[in-house]
């Protein structure tokens, strides 16, 4: 008799529980209803925005007002869902939108699955037709024809520094920097073996340097050979026998690879900037970089002189790295990373009096700050 009534009680306790899933999952689905409307009908809002920008002759991407989205999601976002996760989602909720006012053309140093590319679909989302390109150069080439809206290309690593080609392209280069991509960048060991029968390791360069000490420590014996991509890497590895790659979890799951040692970067903060690039420069936000490179007249004291208007007018500086101009020994270019937009008078101001002591002066682009 007890052991019936236990018996009566549990079931009966089950089906309260499962009265309550099916209410909650109700209310769920009416909420999913609502989302649904309201999201075509931003879409709709969207579709007429891009009809005006359109007759304006102006872009349909516009980083400023994305940024102008993701601080109010920060300002109205209470919880429980963490920002990280509501960017996410509005990240393809723009480029759902933008789908509907022009199917944007983003081109990307590939092949695909690379970090080029995921940086790329960090910054645009799924909803946009994506361009692989073998080099930085056709990654310019293509945007400055005009087969590709924008172009996504690396330039500095935290742990490597930064990328010469990308700096050097733009010696000679229209094209804006319109947008900065930020990309913590996780390596992992891919195979189809075990790491006991590796005899070579395939990947590029630089990610054998962003996990040096791994390799040190772990692969000991094993030849390291460089390729042109992780993505490249992955699919030898894919099809050699005793072979790995270091690369992405998304060249694991492209070339269907297991990971045989995730995370094995030496730094764990290991993160690598790319630059949206471009035909024009975006309206200012809150919080903007400024590029610009030049070359300086050769008199004693110039390095100095180039400094002044910046402590002047109180200009931050973020990075600057030299490169050789290539048409005259011992002749340079300097690229300066400042806080600030070219519209803002005080670095107007830094500009113009740094141009009375430079032999060329070029602003590469001004632009909100990555996240």
């Amino acid at each position: 008799m007890e052991r019936n009534e236990h018996k009566l009680l549990s079931e009966l306790k089950e089906e309260i529980q499962m009265s309550k899933l099916a209410g909650l999952r109700k209310k769920i689905n009416e909420i999913d209803k609502k989302i649904i409307t309201l999201l075509n009908d931003r879409a709709w809002a969207a579709r007429h925005i891009g009809k005006i920008k359109k007759e304006a002759g102006v872009s349909v991407y516009t980083p400023e007002r994305e940024v102008e989205i993701y601080e109010n999601i920060i300002k109205e976002n209470k919880g429980p869902l963490p920002n990280k996760a509501l960017f996410a989602v509005y990240r393809e909720v723009m480029s759902g939108s933008l789908g509907l006012e022009k199917k944007l053309k983003i081109a990307y140093l590939g092949p695909e699955a690379t970090f080029t590319h995921q940086a790329g679909v960090k910054k645009f989302g799924s909803n946009v037709e994506y361009y692989a390109c073998p080099t930085i150069t056709d990654v310019f080439r293509g945007v400055e024809a005009g087969r590709s809206d924008y172009g996504v290309v690396p330039v500095e690593n935290s742990t490597e520094g930064v990328i010469n080609h990308t700096l050097d392209m733009f010696i000679n280069s229209d094209l804006k920097i319109c947008s900065e991509i930020m990309l913590e960048i996780s390596h992992n060991l891919l195979g189809k073996g075990g790491i006991k029968s590796l005899k070579k390791i395939y990947s590029k360069q630089e990610v054998f340097g962003q996990c040096r000490l791994w390799l040190e420590i772990n692969m000991q014996g094993i030849a390291l050979v460089e390729v042109s991509s992780t993505s490249k890497a992955a699919e030898i590895a894919s099809e050699e026998k005793n072979s790995a790659a270091i690369a992405s979890m998304l060249a694991a799951k492209k070339y269907r690879l297991n990971v045989l040692a995730s995370g094995i970067e030496d730094n764990p903060n290991n993160l690598t900037r790319f630059l949206v690039i471009g035909g024009s420069i975006p309206g200012p936000t809150r919080k903007d970089r400024t590029s610009i490179m030049f070359s300086v007249k050769d008199k004693v004291g110039a390095l100095h002189d180039i400094l002044v208007p910046f402590k002047k007018y109180k200009i931050n500086l973020t990075k600057i790295e030299s490169r050789p101009s290539r048409r005259k020994a011992w002749e340079y270019y300097f690229f300066v990373d400042m806080m600030g937009h070219c519209e803002n008078q005080s670095v107007k101001k830094a500009l113009a009096e740094l141009e009375k002591h430079c032999s060329f002066l070029k602003i590469l682009g001004s632009y909100p700050v990555g996240i």
